[in-house]
């Protein structure tokens, strides 16, 4: 399982989406940054398909970072969630 984190500018929250496989979080990650690139303020509207029904729309010109990461059990077992949060000490 693959994590897309989409950090705000305006916001500490972590918006995050997952992929089954890493070239569909690849695929998910490229799009975010091409809205990011584009300079034209467009609604991002993303799935999870972990969590089946789960959306997130986000205004692209909003977005500050976005990062990539494979889901493993030893992020959850050493008490840090997962994302940008998890690098803060």
């Amino acid at each position: 399982m693959f994590i897309i984190d989409i950090t705000l500018k305006s916001t500490p929250v972590t918006l995050s989406v997952q992929r089954k496989a890493a070239e569909d979080a690849e695929a998910v990650y490229k799009q975010v940054v091409e809205a990011i690139s584009s300079g034209s303020t467009k609604v991002l509207e993303l799935t999870c398909e972990q969590q089946v029904g789960k959306k997130v729309s986000v205004l692209s010109s909003e977005i500050s970072a976005v990062q990539v990461a494979e889901k493993s059990s030893t992020a959850t077992s050493s008490g840090r969630p997962p994302g940008f949060a998890a690098l803060v000490e």
